[in-house]
């Protein structure tokens, strides 16, 4: 086995070790290297669309927007320049200190003519959805009571369809953009599955730690150190601040999916470590 083939596979393994939501079940069905592959779509990648926000008790989950900042602040450092996509309420509290794009359509057609239009504005490299509600098969959004929200929901499905890039998308419970990949699979969960397919599907047990996986190919590819300087819990402080609850719980805390934010803390530092050795192993 090569070392990069192992990092792939520690990595991979380490994302979905807690499987609170079945995730092992769905790496399964994926084509291993997954998060590798992505990160090679986001090298030479100079204008990117980040979609998030996964609308909650009239308001927006701490899942999602922290990795979608984190992701943000990196990709700028590397040269990048990018939008966050999301609709209200989470579209206001971003907008004074990050470049977003509202979703404002609520059915099909206008949510069509809305991609299209901002699609050719923005002309980005590559679409990353993290946490983003996906279409289910009969054209309405559920969360994972099966409740329907379509009502809450902007639609960010068409970006993806319309992308004349590449799309990765994160999730981490069957019902988000991207899960319509390994439909077979998703349809074994105890969930209304999303339809909406991308082209590099990424299963993490908590969203945002999709995308700090992300972050370390990006350390381990270029000797960099974004998860060093990553802070979760003063951008759980900043979401909580305006609004956010846990997407379990429903309360307003400094968690994400019922997990203490040390949780989090703990992914980052053995990230970090398998980042570290698979450094010390390739210069040896």
């Amino acid at each position: 086995m090569t070392a990069g083939k192992r990092f792939d596979d520690a990595l991979e393994e380490l994302l979905v070790a807690r499987n609170p939501r079945g995730m092992q079940s769905l790496r399964a069905a994926l084509q291993p290297g997954y998060y590798r592959r992505a990160s090679a779509l986001l090298a030479d990648a100079r204008r990117l669309l980040i979609g998030t926000g996964f609308p909650v008790a009239g308001t927006f989950e701490t899942d999602g927007p922290v990795g979608a900042m984190a992701l943000y602040r990196a990709l700028e450092q590397r040269g990048a320049q990018c939008w966050i996509a999301c609709a209200t309420p989470l579209a206001a509290e971003l907008e004074n200190a990050f470049r977003v794009l509202p979703l404002q359509a609520t059915d099909r057609d206008a949510a069509r003519e809305e991609a299209t239009l901002r699609l050719a504005q923005v002309t980005p490299d590559a679409i990353i959805s993290i946490e983003r509600p996906g279409l289910a098969a009969d054209g309405r959004y559920y969360n994972m009571r099966g409740e329907d929200i379509s009502a809450d929901c902007g639609i960010f499905d068409c970006y993806l369809e319309l992308a004349e890039c590449p799309t990765i998308a994160i999730g981490d419970g069957g019902n988000e953009i991207g899960m319509g990949k390994i439909a077979e699979a998703v349809a074994k969960l105890a969930i209304t599955p999303a339809a909406t397919s991308c082209d590099e599907l990424l299963v993490a047990d908590v969203s945002n730690w999709g995308a700090y996986g992300l972050l370390a190919y990006f350390d381990l590819l270029e000797a960099t150190d974004h998860l060093g300087a990553l802070r979760p819990r003063e951008l759980l402080a900043f979401l909580s601040s305006r609004g956010s609850v846990d997407g379990v719980t429903r309360e307003n805390t400094l968690t994400e999916d019922g997990m203490d934010p040390s949780a989090g803390e703990t992914i980052i530092s053995e990230l970090r470590a398998l980042a570290a050795a698979a450094l010390r192993e390739a210069s040896a």
